[in-house]
């Protein structure tokens, strides 16, 4: 018996340096993102930083361990037995739910996570209670702390509106007062806007992280306590003079000071608030064992006869588990690569340049841009002129090239990091001071996109896809709540039942998921970095021009010809499944070109005077190519529907004359894909031809097919599938002869000139 619960508490701890990991790469977003998007410094220096706020947080965070322990259940009406299966359940729930949004690329907050799985856990253990007591359901009140939980979840949610006005008017006017241009004005305002933020930073770790220092004399705490509004005035008064310091008399940029230990403080606000989800659980089974084992030895007590009031009491954090969870987080800081991606969606949706967008727009981001432009347009005809231009003026950007920014430019600049961090660690550091676990996730994202809102980042131009991503985001928190709930309730009732058995398949599957996550995510990279094209912007060149569409004529052949091959196959073998995936395959193929054509504004701007009359040639490429894709689309798309209504098959006449086509096509594309891989465009000529004579031999086949119509053939619907196959082939046939013409004329004419 003794055993199986230091099995559970085993697998508890070995579940959370795992949920610390998976954890951290979701949370490191929270803290990372203003410092990196600003470019404050280099990646490692803002690591340093980061992992040594970390660290100290870590630390600091032995008080709020009591939410998992007593903040959503009541302990006193719970054996020691359930609490484990609550624990166990939500700790399984936990990591499998924070990996799914890691390999999704979306923060999340793993303090609502946290907070529904023991939510749904404990509530599924209540009502199996309360079932075999024939008690009244109503009765669920004694078991659940519902104020408390309440208490929390409200906080959450006034926490993401009241981060997200007081981002966007913080930023609004820090704004106004610098401009664009606050290189200039820093001189003047810099010293009050750095005293202001660097005092509201250190207030934050002062006030919090002392408390938790045994070292400090208790008469100092005393003090500090007392004496708050002085030590502010003095700080204020301290730093504003430091920041004028440093502005007049070095070269170092106060933006960038105020950024980094903006990033340290809210590390360590990160580590101090969000430890307690990763690790407050497995403490609280531990701290649970402990209590039952020494009521054991003395009393011989069962686990399912020991009421666990105990834990109702402050129980003390060990610091060597906070230290080695503060060690984990730093190590997976470092590492891990999906806190990179995660971190780069939120930069993305708060960045001020335009380009490609993750996120399609939906119904209500169309309405909340068109509501917006509209309120815009209403303020602007109140609004006296001279305010307007005035309020214009300093949110001018005209100085700005309309170029597309490159991957090593800042996703925005240090006035609107530094607004980010310092109002994302006041707000996180008054929840954090009142013992409430807010979401930091949610604070810090809500700041990004309120600031990013206020700043005009979301333009006519993107505010309709950054828009629809922050509603993905919130979406996506939702969505968190009700499966860790629901997840949580069903592990807890399945390990409740099926106990040792229950758990030991449980913890396989959670292996066995996290592995497929993890090959997943592995070779989702191994793609990206593989269809990774160079930018558009740089090339200013004719000879990179050509060099860009060779290599993109090249790829999209050999896919091309490789899917008009599969779909011939299938559509002879009847394979739905295989067909599906060619439809899937050419959407994202269709959306890489569609990528290519929206940056062909970038790609004219960046053209040296020498080469803008070669845009044209890049233009009409990518437009043919769009043309080949789309035909080929066409037939994968048409294909599929066909063989999913189980309408006839083709018949062997039209399989054998469309195969006969695929090995005509495939022999011209791979010499066409030869030609360009190897920079020899010495066939394209007689290609060309061959082309001709394909396309000729396609129209011979849509005649013979109107002879079997006159004749034999009986399905409208085999008629149709086969009229569109061959129709679009003559499409994409004729397509491809365009595009060889075209680079054809365009390279001889290059060399004419050179």
């Amino acid at each position: 018996m003794e055993q199986f619960y230091i099995f559970m508490l085993v697998a508890l701890f070995a579940l959370a340096i795992t949920d610390l990991v998976v954890g951290v790469s979701n949370d490191a977003v929270n803290f990372l993102n203003s410092a990196v998007g600003s470019k404050a410094a280099s990646l490692k220096t803002i690591l340093i930083i980061a992992s040594i706020g970390v660290a100290v947080g870590a630390i600091f965070s032995s008080g709020l361990m009591e939410v998992a322990r007593k903040g959503i259940f009541n302990p006193g009406q719970f054996y020691f037995n359930e609490i484990m299966v609550i624990f166990m359940a939500v700790m399984i729930t936990d990591i499998l739910l924070l990996d799914l949004f890691n390999s999704l690329a979306l923060p999340t907050s793993t303090t609502v996570s946290i907070v529904f799985e023991l939510l749904g856990a404990s509530v599924a253990i209540s009502f199996i209670k309360i079932i075999n007591s024939n008690g009244a359901l109503g009765e669920i009140s004694n078991y659940i702390n519902g104020a408390k939980a309440g208490e929390i979840v409200v906080g959450i949610l006034l926490s993401v509106i009241i981060a997200f006005t007081v981002g966007a008017i913080v930023q609004w006017i820090s704004r106004f007062v610098f401009s664009f241009h606050y290189q200039k004005r820093i001189k003047y305002v810099g010293a009050v806007f750095g005293g202001v933020a660097i005092t509201s930073i250190v207030y934050f770790i002062l006030i919090k992280g002392i408390k938790s220092v045994a070292a400090i004399p208790q008469s100092f705490l005393s003090f500090v306590d007392g004496n708050k509004p002085l030590i502010v005035i003095a700080c204020l008064i301290f730093f504003t003079a430091i920041s004028q310091a440093i502005i007049s008399y070095t070269k170092y940029n106060l933006l960038r000071a105020i950024i980094l230990i903006g990033t340290f403080a809210l590390a360590l606000a990160f580590a101090g608030n969000d430890l307690v989800n990763f690790i407050g659980v497995p403490i609280a089974a531990y701290q649970s064992y402990e209590i039952w084992h020494g009521a054991y030895q003395s009393t011989g007590v069962l686990p399912n006869e020991l009421v666990m009031s105990g834990l109702s009491g402050k129980v003390e954090t060990p610091t060597y588990l906070l230290i080695l969870a503060g060690l984990v987080m730093v190590v997976t800081l470092w590492l891990s690569k999906k806190a990179r991606s995660v971190m780069y969606t939120e930069i993305n949706l708060a960045r001020s340049s335009e380009g490609a967008e993750k996120f399609e727009p939906n119904f209500l981001s169309r309405i909340i841009v068109r509501a917006s432009v509209n309120i815009n347009g209403a303020i602007a005809t109140v609004l006296p002129n001279s305010i307007q231009d005035k309020i214009d003026l300093r949110f001018s950007t005209d100085d700005k090239k309309a170029v597309k920014h490159h991957n090593d430019e800042p996703a925005f600049d240090m006035v609107r990091a530094s607004v980010n961090l310092m109002v994302a660690s006041i707000l996180i550091s008054l929840a954090t001071s009142l013992k409430l676990p807010l979401s930091t996730t949610y604070v810090s994202f809500m700041v990004a996109m309120g600031t990013s809102l206020s700043d005009k980042a979301w333009g006519r131009e993107s505010a309709v896809y950054r828009v629809a991503g922050v509603f993905n985001v919130i979406g996506g928190w939702f969505v968190t709540a009700i499966v860790a709930f629901v997840a949580a309730a069903l592990f807890a009732t399945l390990i409740y039942f099926g106990k040792g058995i229950a758990l030991v398949l449980l913890l396989i599957l959670a292996v066995l998921l996290l592995a497929r996550s993890f090959m997943v995510y592995k070779k989702t990279e191994k793609e990206k970095e593989a269809s990774q094209k160079i930018d558009r912007t740089s090339l200013i060149t004719i000879n990179e021009i050509i060099s860009e569409s060779s290599d993109n004529i090249s790829k999209v052949i050999k896919r091309i010809n490789k899917v008009y091959t599969e779909v011939v196959d299938s559509l002879g073998l009847q394979d739905l499944n295989k067909l599906k995936k060619l439809k899937k395959q050419l959407s994202k193929l269709e959306n890489e070109v569609d990528t290519l054509k929206s940056d062909i504004f970038y790609f004219i701007k960046s053209l040296d005077e020498r080469s803008v009359e070669a845009s044209k040639f890049y233009i009409l490429t990518l437009d043919y190519l769009q043309d080949m894709v789309q035909s080929i689309g066409y037939i994968s798309k048409n294909s599929y529907a066909h063989v999913n209504n189980n309408h006839k098959n083709l018949k062997f006449n039209q399989i054998r004359d469309l195969k006969k086509i695929d090995d005509k096509l495939h022999v011209l594309y791979e010499r066409i894909k030869d030609d360009f891989d190897g920079d020899t465009f010495e066939d394209i000529a007689d290609i060309i031809d061959e082309k001709k004579e394909l396309l000729e031999y396609v129209s011979g086949l849509i005649q013979k097919q109107i002879e079997r119509i006159r004749s034999t053939e009986t399905s409208p619907k085999n008629t149709k599938l086969y009229f569109s196959i061959l129709l679009e082939t003559k499409d994409l046939i004729t397509a491809t002869i365009n595009l060889l013409s075209l680079f054809k004329e365009f390279h001889s004419d290059f060399k004419r000139l050179r």
